[in-house]
């Protein structure tokens, strides 16, 4: 079993540009817009999605731009990402303004982030 990709919403293209680009250093491989016919049938939304296509050689993310998304709360669903030095990668996040959660476990910490429109990362060193 290999994983395909992930798929989440941002509220528009330059969000997930920042974040999944800037941040994360992937690249932009593609994208489109699937008609509101096909969305209605697969996510009961009754409209035209964009979908761009994020990626390097370990990771896909399918970020859809919805810019209706509604705010969730209390959330539990989340990407894990494993990074090569956490604190330089938690301090570009600090400088982009993103928010960030450390949570003591033990004599540790887990880490998470959140991109602007909400979407929750927790964030592991190698």
């Amino acid at each position: 079993m290999q994983l395909k990709h992930i798929a989440l919403v941002s509220s528009s293209e330059e969000r997930s540009d920042r974040f999944y680009m800037n941040l994360l250093g992937l690249k932009k491989v593609s994208s489109k817009t699937i008609p509101s016919m096909l969305s209605k049938q697969i996510f009961n939304l009754d409209c035209e999605l964009k979908i761009i296509n994020y990626a390097n050689d370990n990771i896909h993310f399918e970020i859809f731009i919805d810019n209706q998304k509604g705010s969730k709360t209390n959330r539990i669903d989340h990407v894990c990402i494993q990074v090569g030095d956490l604190e330089s990668f938690l301090e570009k996040c600090q400088a982009m303004a993103l928010e960030i959660l450390r949570v003591p476990k033990g004599d540790a910490f887990i880490t998470f982030i959140k991109d602007d429109d909400g979407n929750l990362f927790e964030i592991t060193p190698d």
